[in-house]
């Protein structure tokens, strides 16, 4: 059986709108797209760390109620589980502050097995992370040789720019690996300022990756495969919150994946025909995720309603 395997930050995200708490749910960038995937039941694993604290505790019975094994959580007892605030403002796109304790040792489990044709995702400064490198490189190494669907979701934050030159050669090493690239557009401005779009994917982007998909919050998609590209509409939606959009849009084309068995061999070949239901997928998963306060498509959503 195919399965999904995510490598990333579990975080508890509270909410504030007008300076006032809204909303306190279980999030990260790869750990929203689980949580999706898990609610439309698809196999999924994560490899994560949480502290052996009360929230810790709190996130570890969210994932066994959304059907994520936690098998590969690293639970440690030095340190304390991570928490984020994230303040929305009128746009409702979010400011974050983040507050981590880690143990000087990481990720201390074993890994799990991957095989031909699952896919393996990544994403948010984890996977760039100096401190938990070794392992993700193993990963995402061992995932392109045994011939997995490798997803990179790039999205790196203004508040790591500081960081950006120390961390080029490891967004380069995840780029090359993948076969998939999915980034919003200023995750591009952030990494490589004063630079356009165009010149971005031609430069730094297409001979590592051919595949790259680019979002830009209400605005248009843009799918570039290295032969041809489309730009798709992004339709409006009333906007509550962006938190997890664009893990959400992750989660709906894994999800068309799945449900359409398409192949790590087939993607280099899908017609257009084929990203344009992917696609939709994407922005149908995004959209329901921006009518909510929480990080991930509700129980009762049904992706064929939406598409």
């Amino acid at each position: 059986m195919r399965k999904v395997i995510g490598i990333g930050e579990t975080i508890l995200d509270i909410i504030f709108r007008n300076d006032q708490p809204k909303h306190a749910t279980p999030g990260g960038s790869v750990f929203n797209c689980m949580v999706s995937l898990g609610r439309r039941r698809i196999p999924v694993f994560f490899i994560s760390e949480l502290g052996k604290d009360p929230v810790g505790q709190r996130i570890r019975a969210f994932m066994h109620q959304n059907h994520i094994s936690t098998d590969y959580i690293d639970f440690f007892e030095d340190g304390s589980s991570p928490v984020a605030l994230a303040f929305l403002n009128e746009q409702s796109q979010a400011q974050y502050q983040f507050f981590r304790e880690f143990p000087a040792q990481r990720l201390r489990i074993n890994l799990p097995e991957i095989h031909a044709n699952d896919i393996f995702i990544l994403g948010s400064y984890y996977a760039v992370d100096p401190a938990v490198r070794p392992a993700v490189f193993d990963l995402i190494t061992c995932s392109k040789e045994r011939k997995a669907i490798v997803y990179y979701d790039i999205n790196f934050r203004p508040a790591h720019v500081h960081e950006r030159e120390r961390l080029m050669e490891y967004f380069f090493e995840n780029i090359a690996r993948a076969t998939i690239v999915r980034c919003s557009d200023e995750d591009l401005h952030t990494l490589f300022p004063q630079e356009s779009l165009e010149t971005i994917y031609e430069k730094y982007l297409a001979f590592r990756c051919p595949l790259v998909i680019i979002t830009q919050g209400d605005k248009e998609t843009i799918l570039k495969t290295g032969s041809w590209e489309k730009k798709y509409p992004v339709q409006a939606v009333q906007l509550l919150s962006t938190v997890g959009a664009g893990d959400s849009f992750n989660a709906g084309l894994i999800y068309g994946l799945m449900q359409h068995n398409i192949l790590v061999e087939d993607i280099a070949f899908l017609p257009e025909t084929g990203w344009d239901c992917l696609i939709a997928y994407a922005h149908a998963f995004a959209a329901e995720v921006c009518g909510s306060y929480e990080n991930y498509i509700s129980e009762e959503f049904n992706p064929s309603d939406r598409k």
